[in-house]
């Protein structure tokens, strides 16, 4: 089933970051943040090709040193804030097709601020969708607090409409469970990739679940301390 079909990673890693600068390159637990994803992709049993994405000089030696592949520098317009996830997969995508004369099946997008995502869950991920016989999987995890107990304020922080008359009544484990996205894992068909300019697919995507101590997607001081805390307890 995996033998002829070809996967490639691509990690992308902005040199910028506002909330927590230089962060895909911050010291996790003894490496750098990225690496953790790299050598998780690197060790897959069916990736064929792991890649960075990147418009920094930084990122682009550190990554070479790992083992991911870089074979260019990502162009200004695609590295900054508001640059959106379809257009660097195709900006890449594109490169191998017309450049190195490379087609792949699956791409397999994986953010370096989810270091706890293991070769593991990638692989399981990968057998899920063929299970599924489906075009594209995207990691959830559950909500961590039932969604019956948040809601909107008023400015005056007035609370007699913040809560249904159900949720007040009800115990969490009586609530119905909802998930979210982990950030962890994308993988989508490539040719359904460029039919539609996404990988959130209109039919055909399943969610792999994953645990919430594996979930956590680093996007602040705080997460970065406590995905450091949680590789601590593993290593």
């Amino acid at each position: 089933m995996y033998k002829d079909t070809k996967f490639i990673a691509i990690i992308p890693a902005r040199g910028g970051s506002k909330r927590l600068p230089r962060k895909n390159i911050l010291n996790l637990n003894g490496k750098p943040l990225i690496g953790w994803t790299i050598e998780a992709a690197l060790k897959s049993k069916y990736i064929d090709e792991v890649m960075v994405t990147t418009d920094d000089d930084e990122i682009i030696d550190i990554s070479k040193k790992i083992g991911a592949k870089v074979p260019f520098k990502r162009p200004a317009e695609l590295s900054d804030d508001t640059s959106l996830r379809p257009k660097v997969i195709k900006h890449t995508l594109d490169y191998y097709k017309h450049q190195k004369e490379i087609n792949f099946d699956y791409l397999i997008y994986l953010q370096p601020t989810s270091p706890l995502r293991t070769s593991d869950a990638i692989d399981k991920a990968i057998e899920y969708m063929f299970k599924k016989q489906a075009d594209a999987v995207i990691s959830v995890c559950k909500v961590e607090h039932p969604l019956h107990w948040s809601g909107s304020l008023p400015d005056n922080k007035d609370m007699k409409n913040f809560l249904s008359s159900f949720a007040i009544r009800s115990r969490s484990q009586d609530l119905e469970k909802n998930f979210r996205l982990n950030g962890a894992i994308y993988i989508c068909d490539v040719r359904k990739f460029y039919e539609q300019s996404c990988i959130f697919l209109k039919e055909n995507i399943f969610a792999y679940e994953m645990s919430q101590d594996v979930s956590v997607d680093i996007d602040t001081k705080i997460d970065f301390l406590f995905a450091d805390f949680l590789m601590g307890i593993r290593y």
